[in-house]
């Protein structure tokens, strides 16, 4: 099974057109059977939480907290690392910056 802050490769939808690609992403929260995931890119340039290769990913990451969806478990194809207690921690504070304006 998968669970919160393990990297996966899976299927990520393309946000312009209804075509998908195999990429990385963090699965931030599960509920029967959905996975919604952040995002990862190796574009350095994006905004986000950056992951290291040391951190178990091939190349030098940014975790998109710009880039939210959900997926199945169907689109999950294998875990490729765990986000260890302190990277969850910016990845959390990350998110919710994202999310203050709700509580205005």
């Amino acid at each position: 099974m998968y669970n919160v802050g393990d990297v996966v490769l899976s299927v990520i939808p393309f946000t312009d057109s209804s075509q998908v690609k195999i990429r990385p992403a963090v699965i931030l929260y599960e509920k029967h059977g959905n996975f919604v995931v952040a995002g990862v890119t190796s574009n350095e340039r994006m905004d986000g939480v950056s992951l290291t290769q040391k951190e178990g990913l091939p190349f030098d990451s940014i975790i998109k907290t710009n880039y939210i969806f959900t997926i199945t478990k169907i689109g999950i194809k294998r875990k490729l690392t765990q986000l260890s207690r302190v990277k969850r921690a910016e990845l959390h504070t990350a998110l919710t910056h994202h999310l203050e304006g709700l509580t205005d």
